[in-house]
């Protein structure tokens, strides 16, 4: 076993994981197959459960999961006073020496002349190297517009990685909050739309990872098509308010035929209002 897997094993023995996960492939006879750790975490913007911006405690949040690629959500780049006017994503990567990917859902001039642009949206953490990188679009209801309507809009980030040989495309989203589903809906067909164009492009045998915050339960009617093409991993708990979490919101979705999973668990913090969500998977060869 890896330094790194003890690591991770000790963490979770010490209970910050809500359930264990499962040991190394080495350990299972799955030797054929290539593990791979993933993680999502909606950052709240860097700040906490307690509403405090603090980064140094995300980092190590992020860190404790050990995972290879994670998907944040909420991710300030230059945003505003309540992130400090920091570059989230490209920071975090930087701390943990992980290469990223941020994909913007909002993208504003800068406040003063000479600054950087205002950003807002999603990015992916990778120990591998990012192949190649893109931001899609889907269906939006803009929470900068005063009178929003429906309309695609940037902000489905994904990445192809390749692990070990191994081409992987992940994606990471954030859909709609709002009680009436709608919207999540749409964007939900819009994310189907653009997999398969993937799967059509690279063959049905590619292997995709979906993570975000869906902001809807795992039954929830206007996820259901997404259970057609994907496999959701449960965690074990809820994830969603950090503090006594009471709905699963935050999801690690896998390719049916392409990926399995061999454990998942939430892990317990409260470095931002949600708890993250690490999964260990076998991607087939």
């Amino acid at each position: 076993m890896s330094l790194r897997r003890r690591t991770v094993e000790t963490v979770i023995a010490a209970g910050l994981l809500g359930t264990a996960l499962a040991p190394p492939a080495s350990a299972t006879g799955q030797g054929h197959a290539v593990p791979l750790r993933v993680a999502t975490y909606n950052i709240h913007a860097g700040a906490g459960m307690d509403n405090v911006f603090d980064l140094d405690r995300q980092e190590a949040a992020l860190r404790s999961l050990d995972a290879d690629v994670i998907g944040l959500e909420e991710v300030d780049v230059h945003w505003g006073a309540r992130s400090e006017w920091r570059d989230l994503a490209s920071e975090l990567a930087e701390r943990l020496d992980m290469h990223v990917s941020f994909a913007p859902i909002y993208s504003f001039d800068p406040a003063t002349a000479g600054a950087a642009r205002r950003e807002f949206g999603v990015a992916v953490l990778s120990r591998y190297p990012i192949v190649s990188a893109e931001n899609h679009e889907i269906t939006r209801l803009s929470t900068q517009d005063p009178n929003p309507v429906p309309a695609l809009a940037p902000g489905f980030g994904e990445v192809t990685l390749r692990v070990k040989g191994l081409p992987v495309h992940v994606y990471v989203t954030h859909l709609d909050y709002r009680a009436d589903p709608a919207v999540r809906t749409a964007q939900v067909a819009d994310t189907r739309r653009v997999m398969a164009e993937d799967r059509a492009t690279d063959g049905h045998k590619v292997r995709q990872i979906l993570l975000g915050d869906f902001n809807a339960a795992p039954t929830a009617p206007e996820l259901a098509p997404l259970w057609e093409e994907l496999t959701d991993i449960e965690p074990g708990g809820p994830t969603f308010p950090a503090q006594d979490p009471v709905q699963r919101i935050d999801y690690v979705a896998v390719s049916k035929d392409t990926v399995r999973a061999r454990g998942a668990a939430v892990a317990e913090s409260l470095a931002s209002d949600h708890r993250p969500v690490v999964a260990d998977l076998l991607l087939r060869r």
